[in-house]
């Protein structure tokens, strides 16, 4: 089974979260003294003039002479906080706080918590440029979708530097290793699946990019409106791109249209699936309910109808969490000097965390624990390796 929490979130008293949020969750550090004046003119003047003049000459040499090489910055607008919705840049601060706890923890990152108050794409996209120079990599965060895709985008094709919007990628990647795991102890493939994702956000087509990339072939996707299908007349542009990505059968209808013969089911919107469209399913279900803190599927009907259940909550067995993939992919691509997270990077970090559950794997048991030590340092190599081919 996972390792668990000392505690669980259930049983912590606001008083301690106030308290362990008081002041903030980080702190800014010299990493050398300065204890007479020969040490600080080496930091600063004069000393520091011929690092700048070096600098002028061979950019590059910023990776190395300044801590670019090793700095995130964790960018968000906080206009889809997890669990919280649009609650404004101030508000979306500690999670940003708390992101940077990870990296540096699970990668050894520095990571610097930015909350922006600009909305639109384009303000967003030229505010983030802007600050590019002082980052090794950027790490898109709560922001709402659709802005979330033109944002990354834009960023990818204007930056010389990784971008990735974790809430897409991470959640993908995570689903796709605990995918990997469940087929395995099922004896399936994932060529011949039926999977249902109920979610058009940004971890719905990322979900969908990374399983079609992987070798899945019959997806069907979910909004609020039900099948998401070429004929409808609503769809959105990123909709309308899945549309033809997926729903291979041309199937229309709700929810138990999609579930009917499905073998998987992964939601990553919340809502609420009932028993009607569980007994509708394939033999053997595979059952990813990732809303948090409320599943799609209560957690004790999952486990009677589905033959392997995750959530996204650290209470549970199977928790589909982001940090077993966001430190070591961006620990892995910025050692690479890589200028970009590409598909195969993703899919060399989610075989990198299968990887480390197979070695105990479970129905219990398909992902790694949060707090697994060898998790970072081989997704991390994972990726370097991918982006050396």
């Amino acid at each position: 089974m996972n390792a668990r929490l000392p505690r669980s979130p259930q049983q912590l008293t606001v008083e301690e979260i106030f308290d362990a949020h008081a002041g903030g969750k980080l702190t800014i550090a010299s990493t050398r003294p300065l204890e007479d004046m020969r040490d600080l003119s080496l930091a600063y003047t004069p000393g520091v003039a011929t690092v700048c003049e070096a600098i002028a000459d061979d950019p590059g040499m910023a990776r190395t002479l300044t801590g670019v090489g090793n700095t995130v910055a964790i960018i968000s607008d906080g206009t889809a906080v997890l669990g919280l919705g649009d609650i404004g840049p101030r508000a979306a601060l500690p999670v940003m706080e708390g992101k940077a706890q990870l990296f540096s923890s699970f990668a050894g990152l520095n990571a610097i918590p930015i909350v922006l108050d600009v909305h639109e794409v384009e303000e967003l996209v030229e505010t983030i440029v802007a600050m590019a120079p002082s980052f090794g990599a950027i790490n898109l965060e709560d922001i709402s979708a659709p802005r979330c895709f033109e944002v990354e985008r834009q960023l990818i094709e204007r930056l010389d530097i990784p971008v990735m919007h974790d809430d897409q990628h991470g959640t993908a990647v995570v689903i796709l290793a605990a995918l990997r795991n469940a087929i395995t102890l099922l004896d399936r493939r994932l060529e011949d699946l039926r999977i249902v994702i109920s979610g058009a956000g940004a971890a719905g087509v990322a979900a969908v990019e990374m399983l079609l990339n992987a070798g899945a072939h019959d997806i069907v996707v979910l909004d609020s409106r039900g099948i998401i299908q070429a004929d409808r007349n609503d769809l959105t542009p990123v909709k309308e791109s899945l549309a033809e990505k997926t729903n291979p059968r041309g199937i229309s209808g709700d929810m138990k249209v999609a579930l009917t013969g499905a073998d998987v089911f992964i939601g990553v919107s919340g809502g609420s699936v009932g028993e009607d469209a569980l007994k509708l399913m394939a033999k053997q279900p595979i059952l990813f309910s990732l809303a948090n803190p409320v599943p799609e599927i209560d957690p004790a009907l999952a486990h009677r109808y589905g033959a392997i259940v995750a959530t996204g909550r650290s209470d549970l067995p199977n928790q589909i969490n982001n940090v077993l993939a966001f430190p070591g992919i961006f620990h892995g691509a910025l050692a690479a000097g890589a200028t970009a997270i590409t598909p195969a990077m993703k899919l060399a970090a989610s075989r990198a965390i299968a990887e480390i559950a197979a070695e105990n794997l479970d129905v219990g048991h398909i992902v790694p624990s949060p707090l697994d030590p060898r998790v970072a340092p081989a997704v991390s190599a994972a990726v370097q390796a991918a982006a050396g081919e």
